[in-house]
């Protein structure tokens, strides 16, 4: 395993940019404060286990062959992203901007909805497919297990930037939310990114 800086650089690149995961902790930030984000973070980083673990067992080239299992897996992330969108832009769900503190169930229902934003992305699988064996020392050998400690890095990594999306999020939290017309446009612009990463997803090909 090359865990080197070109790794360290080229995965902060990969986790720092805007996706579902990142708006979704801000926006669970914003909505209910640092506690829901920190769960966010943790559901949408448990959420990269099951790209990574097709990639390293190799499921992740059937994905990418059978169109008609892509194409499941693409409609089903679809569905369920235009599904938060929704629910953003209707103040309802786990993104609901209230003033009511989650409970631990509500919390998990955070984690979960987190962790199903990248378990439905089959893009994701087929990603640490091309991005994981760059990084790889074929003339080392256990090439499963140098896979196993990227993944476990790259998810360090997730985990450190999300909590710290989150937090920043939540510490503006108080001073938005004495400002309804401005959190109405937050609602607003958070739902029109899920929807956006929606049809991004929807126009994906293999």
């Amino acid at each position: 395993m090359v865990l080197g800086i070109d790794f360290l650089l080229t995965a902060l690149v990969v986790v720092i940019a805007p996706g579902t995961g990142v708006i979704y902790t801000v926006a669970t930030g914003l909505a209910h404060g640092p506690r829901a984000s920190a769960a966010a973070a943790v559901g949408c980083t448990l959420g990269i286990v099951p790209g990574a673990l097709a990639a390293i067992l190799g499921l992740a080239a059937l994905v990418h062959a059978s169109a008609l299992l892509f194409q499941a897996v693409k409609i089903a992330g679809v569905v369920y992203l235009l599904y938060l969108a929704w629910m953003t832009l209707t103040d309802r769900g786990p993104l609901r901007f209230d003033d009511n503190a989650p409970t631990t169930r509500g919390l998990f229902q955070i984690a979960r909805a987190g962790f199903l934003i990248n378990v439905l992305n089959p893009k994701l699988s087929i990603f640490f497919m091309a991005f994981l064996p760059q990084f790889i020392d074929a003339k080392a050998g256990g090439v499963a297990l140098q896979m196993v400690g990227l993944t476990a890095v790259f998810m360090a990594m997730t985990l450190g930037v999300f909590l710290l999306y989150g937090f920043f999020a939540a510490q503006v939290r108080d001073g938005l939310r004495r400002r309804p017309a401005i959190m109405t446009w937050v609602r607003r612009t958070v739902a029109g990114a899920f929807a956006g990463f929606g049809l991004r997803l929807a126009l994906a090909e293999r």
